[in-house]
């Protein structure tokens, strides 16, 4: 899996590559992201891509944020899609991310 890297004001922005976050590609995406967590304090994951996640999917967004705030960083998503957002409502991830409209937002929202 190919992510998609870009670097603002000290914020790395990692947008999701694929319609979905499944049982399917989710093992990859964390392999994938793993080195970016690692060095990066401060992460935007871009979900403009993302049309659908599933209970793997939610899974390894999870182990992302853990990881991040592990290493004393922090973890925000942007441009998530209304059907993943109410997906997220229902089971309360809304709760555990920060979510923004834009990836401006959410970059701004480091203090960038």
């Amino acid at each position: 899996m190919e992510l998609k890297l870009d670097s603002t004001g000290g914020v790395m922005v990692v947008t999701v590559p694929g319609k979905t976050l499944d049982a399917g590609n989710s093992q990859e995406f964390k392999s994938a992201v793993g080195p970016v967590l690692d060095a990066n304090s401060r992460l935007v994951l871009d979900m403009a891509e993302l049309s659908f996640v599933d209970s793997s999917g939610c899974g390894a967004l999870l182990s992302c944020l853990r990881k991040v705030k592990a290493n004393a960083g922090d973890l925000k998503l942007c441009s998530v899609s209304s059907q993943i957002r109410d997906l997220f409502n229902v089971i309360r991830m809304d709760q555990i991310f920060d979510i923004f409209g834009s990836r401006e937002e959410a970059v701004n929202a480091f203090g960038v």
